[in-house]
This record gives structure tokens, sequence and C-alpha cells, in this order.
């Protein structure tokens, strides 16, 4: 029955349908015109296209040495922690390697989530995608890493791995987990934001934040804090959930009150943004995007695959201007 009604949510078109829903509250965000020639452009782009920008991992780090490092002590940066979304995590905190509990839909879509980020940095860095360990030689932070299940993977393919949390209870489990494994008792895990680490001036060739920004209280500042963590020319990747009609339906009334995979409340649906509003956000931030793709969720196997279809969840890769 479950999966029946998934399919059907994914297949209804609601272009020509009102849904009523309460207090949206959508007014902090002007989006883009939704038929905006940039998304299209995005979708298409192959993967088997060369980096645009050339991205040693030396020659970033020298960028950064030889002025950026400078500009970031000479900027402020607000906090963007949501005190009542770190409250709601930290509530569920020992279930995240449980593979049957709140956590369940993160881990089902992790392989996909890998794929896309496996695919995207060794394009941009020159890496084998084909090696064990593509990864090596790279300086990786996970913005909001919870408790470790994308760390531990990026560890697994050599790169150096922080992790980091705003939720204390996140960290420990996190680093518990990872100590278990040789290839990942190396991950730094701490309890910290990103606008902090910015104070701290470190850089790092790779930015990933999945799955967070919708719980942000501002995306701009945070955008910005990840702008500024990243290696001029670097990469930033991140994944969240469209502010569409099908979202609501599918991430918050069949996820979180019919099928009871999330906890309610969970999440807030004017708390979305769409793939425009992201873009925008991201190129105010000197960060361009480069490519950008859907997932699309199979009720029948309960698999994920990447999709052209971003009215739900999405994920975009990025690169950080060298200015």
């Amino acid at each position: 029955m479950a999966w029946r009604l998934l399919r059907v949510l994914q297949r209804t078109s609601f272009s020509n349908h009102t849904i009523s829903l309460p207090n949206p509250n959508c007014s902090r965000l002007n989006p883009l015109a939704a038929s905006s020639p940039l998304l299209p452009k995005l979708w298409k782009r192959s993967h088997t296209d060369a980096a645009p920008l050339p991205s040693p991992t030396q020659e970033t780090r020298a960028g950064t040495e030889s002025g950026d490092s400078r500009g970031a002590k000479s900027t402020s940066f607000r906090s963007s922690l949501n005190e009542a979304e770190v409250a709601k995590f930290a509530a569920i905190a020992e279930t995240w390697w449980d593979f049957q509990g709140p956590f369940q839909p993160l881990h089902l879509m992790n392989p996909t989530r890998i794929s896309f980020i496996r695919s995207t940095l060794c394009r941009h860095f020159r890496k084998d995608p084909f090696s064990a360990r593509p990864f090596e030689g790279l300086k990786i932070v996970d913005v909001g890493c919870g408790g470790g299940i994308l760390s531990e993977p990026l560890a697994r393919m050599g790169a150096t791995v922080t992790g980091i949390d705003a939720v204390e209870k996140n960290i420990k489990i996190a680093q518990i987990h990872a100590a278990s494994d040789p290839l990942t008792s190396s991950i730094e895990y701490r309890c910290t934001t990103a606008e902090e680490l910015v104070k701290e001036n470190e850089k790092f060739d790779a930015v990933i934040s999945l799955e967070v920004i919708e719980h942000v209280a501002d995306p701009s500042d945070f955008c910005k804090s990840l702008a500024a963590l990243t290696v001029p020319l670097g990469a930033t990747v991140i994944s969240t959930i469209n502010r569409s009609m099908r979202s609501y339906a599918t991430a918050i009334v069949a996820a979180e009150y019919l099928l009871n995979w999330l906890p309610r409340g969970t999440h807030q649906w004017s708390r979305f943004l769409t793939p425009e509003e992201l873009v925008l956000i991201l190129e105010r931030a000197s960060i361009s995007v480069q490519e950008m793709a859907g997932f699309f969720y199979n009720p029948l196997t309960g698999d994920w695959s990447l999709s052209d279809d971003t009215s739900v969840n999405f994920i975009a890769f990025a690169t950080r201007r060298n200015e």
C-alpha cells in the first residue's frame, strides 16, 4: 500500500491543482523564474565532459596562501545556526546508524549521493574514477556530518576528511562508529559550525553539505561560509529538497505523516529552496553551479537513482570562483 501511494504521488502533476498549505510563509526569498534557461543547461551536462576549471590541489592551495586567507580574516560571518533544528536532531542522534530508524531514507539514498560526488569530484580534480581511492590528496569537509554516514565513504575513497556538526551527540556517535574501521578512524570530527571554521582560517579542496541548508537560519549566510571554506577553484556540493507541490506531498505528507519514515516536523516546507534560488544564492557567494541532478525513488525496489527531475530531492556540484 505504501509503495502504491508513493508511486501515485511521484507521477502526479500538480501544475493544474492547488493544495492548501498551513502558513507556508515563503516571502523570505524572491524565487527566480521557473523557466530559467540556466537549469536545463546544467541538467543536460554529460558526465563525460572535461572539468571546466584546472584544479590540481597544489595550485588551489597555493592560491589560498597567496591572498584568499587574508580576505577571510577581514570578513565577518554571521552564525547560520538554528537552535530549534539543532535540538530536533539532538533528540534522535542515537539512531544515526539504525538502518530501520528515522535516518533510513538517508541510508537508502547514500549510494546515489556518493555516486554523484565521486563522478563530479573525479572529473573536476582530474582523478581516476576507477581507482579504489580516487580522493587521495584531497582535503574535504562534511558540513553537518551527523553520524558520519557520508564522511566514512569519503575517507574510504582516500580523502582527508573533517566532519563537523553542531550537535555534540552526533559527533560522539560518529567518532565511535568511525573508530571501528582503520580506513575511517582517521576522520577528524569536530562539534562546531562552518562559521567557526572560517574564523580559524580553515580551507578545503571540497566542501560538502548534504540535506543541511534547509535546516539553517539563513541560507545566504550559510553559503557565504561554505564559500569561505573552499579554496579558489575548489568544489562545493550541496543537496536539499525543492520547494514544490510534489515535495510537500512526498517529503512531508507521505514521509512524515502517512508512512512515518521521518519524525513529524522534521521538515518545514517554507524552508525548502528551489533549484533557481540555490543557484542565485551560491552565485552571490562566488560559487558557480556547474551541474545539477535530481533523485528518483523507486518504491518497488526501494532504490534511489539520479534523474533530470529536480522537483523533490536534488543535488548540485559547483566551483568556487578564483576572485
